[in-house]
């Protein structure tokens, strides 16, 4: 079978594996789904765009390109590489697999780039790439954030690199997208169990919007370093973290998910003055916020409708208020949209949790039984450590028929090859 031929199996067997439909996988690529259906059953020929696209989202270290590139053919003869925004000796990648990772996207948006080699931005190219942020970022609420990873890293580069060469009018806003891409890679990298990795894209983030003119992103990677050390277990310096993302100075969208932040903190070691406080000045903040109908993205959540009442019922439990806390989670959880699977996994299990400490082991066991069949799908190694407080809150039970049956599934869950 020719090389052309067996692309389209592999591509199939890989996005199957993954877990993804056609629609989710062609929306994350900005590919047409029929083109894609077309490739993968060997119906229409690959470009190399696309093998490229397909490689760097998958992973795959140049397998699929290798099914598309003859022997004896070299596709790149440049093979410089670009420095990336955080310094010397991080996350290299060599230019023009930057550049040729997103041609396939350029194309589809309509923008014929030619001979420019993408030396200017104009205004089509951003709207384009913040239609993928969006797409991507709703694409991490039901798929493995090692999967998304690639892409992710590779569009933060790239739209950094056409920043690099845009005109003075296109740099800034190129910059703060590319600023946002990389906040949430930092994100994908947590959820996938890489806290340095997290740190790193975080502080990528940083630089890029101060680059950008955003003077604020910064202080809200203090907001995400002190989610790191929040599931570190490190209670006094999660609380340090958030008060510094808390000056009269900053939007009222950032200080009020720092003051969630730092109501968390202080949960984890029983301070219930200090969180309730939190709390409030949370709720203040966040009750006026507007970003919703701003043109730029979210920062935080997009899928909490009441952010600070979600944050509460997480904080009771940890608090000892299990019943309290499995009341106003039961609330929030069902505002929840259906799609937002890591979301609804993430308070779910606090839920599940919070009714197995009140003693209702039954109700805790079938929450946490629809959630584990989603987990495979949306694999999270910060949601893991509330499914290991299950596990341990169940084994109080053994004698619970319902606790027996859900066990193997927790203990799948658990499993290195999952964590």
């Amino acid at each position: 079978m020719s090389t052309t031929l067996r692309f389209g199996p592999e591509l199939r067997r890989l996005r199957v594996e993954a877990g993804l439909t056609l629609t989710e996988f062609s929306a994350a690529l900005n590919y047409d789904k029929g083109h894609i259906s077309k490739v993968e059953r060997g119906e229409r020929s690959t470009s190399l765009e696309l093998a490229r696209r397909c490689d760097a989202f998958f992973g795959a270290n140049g397998a699929l390109q290798s099914l598309v590139v003859r022997p004896g053919t070299d596709p790149d003869s440049d093979s410089g590489t670009a420095e990336p925004p955080g310094g010397p000796g991080r996350w290299h990648v060599g230019r023009r697999a930057v550049l040729s990772a997103g041609t396939g996207a350029l194309i589809d948006f309509g923008l014929n780039l030619g001979s420019r080699a993408l030396s200017a931005t104009d205004d089509p190219l951003l709207p384009s790439f913040r239609m993928q942020f969006d797409q991507l970022r709703k694409l991490g609420q039901s798929t493995a954030p090692k999967v998304l990873l690639p892409l992710l890293e590779i569009q933060t580069r790239m739209i950094a690199e056409l920043a690099a060469d845009a005109r003075s009018s296109s740099r800034t806003p190129a910059l703060l997208l590319a600023s946002r891409f990389a906040e949430f890679t930092g994100w994908m990298a947590q959820e996938a169990g890489d806290s340095d990795a997290a740190l790193g894209w975080t502080g990528e983030a940083a630089e890029l919007a101060r680059a950008g003119g955003d003077p604020y992103l910064g202080s809200y990677a203090l907001v995400r370093r002190a989610l790191v050390t929040m599931y570190g277990g490190d209670a006094a310096g999660t609380v340090a973290l958030a008060r510094r993302a808390q000056s009269s100075e900053l939007p009222p969208r950032i200080r009020g998910l720092a003051a969630q932040r730092e109501a968390q903190g202080h949960a984890l070691v029983g301070n219930e003055v200090d969180c309730l406080r939190s709390l409030d000045r949370a709720r203040e903040l966040l009750a006026g916020d507007d970003a919703r109908t701003g043109a730029e993205p979210v920062i935080g959540t997009t899928h909490v409708s009441d952010p600070a009442a979600m944050s509460t019922g997480w904080c009771l439990h940890d608090l000892g208020r299990p019943k309290a806390a499995a009341e106003l989670l039961d609330r929030e959880c069902r505002r929840l949209p259906p799609h937002a699977l890591r979301t609804r996994a993430r308070y779910g299990f606090r839920r599940s949790l919070a009714h197995a400490a009140s003693g209702e082991v039954e109700h805790a066991c079938a929450i946490a039984k629809d959630l584990l069949s989603v987990m495979p799908a949306v694999p999270s190694a910060t949601v893991n450590s509330d499914v290991r407080r299950l596990a341990r809150e169940l084994s109080r039970f053994r004698s619970s028929r319902a606790v027996r049956d859900l066990q193997p599934a927790l203990a799948r869950v658990l499993a290195p090859a999952h964590s």
